[in-house]
């Protein structure tokens, strides 16, 4: 995994603005119509090529390639893997609920326009998980491959992301295993499949784990702080299993409370969660520090001893508003968090979050997105001149 060594480098979470009309044929098919499955995989090829030649435009140093051929960060593996049908509509958050005049404001603004849901209307465990075919996974990555040749100047280092298995067994409900223990142990097993064959295409892996903030407020808001701690490191133990045979040096997790615009004054804080999340067998954080909830919770990082190696991609950009943030804002985060760490050169620039987790769920104009990462880079060569880096 780089480092910032001449200059704080850039990144952000993953997921990138789909095109409408790719938007459109995924609705379409969690809807359960029938699609053009020719078109779509042509239109998910096409956007991924759009989205890499953007941020490499926007100066990202790793990069990736925006997720467009997923419906959704981690809804995308009921196609992937054996074992899940039916229907059950997730918990409203605890934050929204507490809040009605926002929630029918919320109601409201979703209704208006088409997305894939990551709340209603998702699938359950009603048998075995499986991995179906080890083909599926490749072909994504052959295909940022083949666009990363065919763009030929490319990024720094190029990553790809993959889901926590608790993000799954807290969405994806289980109606199949006997215990949680079992449905964890399962997906970390088919997950497994995933990790290696992004690792063996030379990709940097991210696992995204919203799991170890967001089910505090989600699934665990009505028990105690220690039901959910003892969740996150079952989580934790899954994910280190599935890790086994890839170096912790070609992994970083993302953790977060949920990409969504709300109050989030129901959010667990981060210092709670902090020493569960730092038993990754990772080699490196991307942790949000942007967003008016948590941004002042760069100082928790006095608390994660890093090894060698081991770096903070700092969320510097909020991705749910569409302010495109001054790079003096950025510069000055970014210092912040060079301070605590105390060693820039384990400083990379990111987002909070995706800036469309779900397809159509984005609140960022695409035009802003690029503006917002083009801010983030000029923001840390700023960072990097003040604080003394050759770059």
């Amino acid at each position: 995994m780089l480092r910032s060594e001449n200059r704080i480098l850039t990144t952000h979470t993953g997921s990138l603005p789909r095109p409408a009309a790719l938007t459109e044929l995924y609705t379409r098919r969690v809807a359960g119509e029938a699609i053009d499955e020719g078109a779509l995989d042509a239109a998910g090829r096409e956007a991924t090529r759009h989205v890499v030649r953007a941020q490499i435009d926007a100066g990202i140093d790793v990069g990736n390639n925006g997720e467009q051929q997923r419906e959704a960060f981690f809804l995308y593996v009921r196609r992937r893997m054996s074992g899940f049908g039916g229907s059950w509509v997730r918990r409203t958050m605890a934050d929204v609920d507490r809040y009605p005049g926002y929630k029918a404001w919320a109601a409201e603004q979703d209704g208006v326009r088409k997305s894939v849901s990551n709340r209603g209307a998702l699938p359950k465990a009603i048998g075995p998980v499986e991995y179906l075919d080890p083909a599926l996974v490749q072909a994504e990555c052959d295909e940022f491959t083949a666009t990363l040749t065919e763009v030929g100047k490319g990024f720094a280092e190029p990553f790809m992301t993959a889901p926590s298995p608790g993000i799954i067994a807290a969405a994806l409900q289980n109606e199949y295993y006997d215990t949680e223990d079992a449905y964890l142990a399962a997906l970390g097993k088919a997950l497994r499949i995933e990790y290696e064959a992004i690792h063996k295409a030379g990709f940097l892996l991210q696992i995204d784990a919203p799991d170890l903030a967001l089910e505090r407020h989600v699934s665990f808001q009505d028990r105690p702080l220690n039901d959910f701690i003892g969740f996150a490191e079952k989580v934790v133990s899954t994910i280190n299993d599935a890790l086994e045979t890839i170096p912790r040096d070609r992994v970083r997790i993302h953790a977060c409370w949920g990409n969504y615009e709300a109050p989030h004054d129901c959010d667990v804080d981060l210092h709670d969660i902090l020493p569960t999340i730092s038993r990754a067998k990772v080699g490196g954080w991307v942790l949000p520090f942007a967003n008016p909830r948590h941004a002042h919770e760069y100082r928790c990082l006095n608390n994660l001893p890093l090894d060698d190696g081991q770096v903070v991609v700092a969320g510097v950009i909020d991705p749910l508003t569409n302010f495109v943030e001054h790079p003096e804002v950025v510069a000055d985060r970014l210092e912040r968090v060079a301070q605590v760490v105390g060693d820039p050169t384990r400083v990379i620039a990111g987002t909070d979050c995706g800036f469309d987790t779900s397809a159509g769920r984005g609140r960022v104009a695409e035009d802003v997105v690029w503006a917002k990462l083009r801010a983030m880079s000029d923001g840390a060569r700023i960072a990097s001149k003040r604080l003394g880096m050759a770059g």
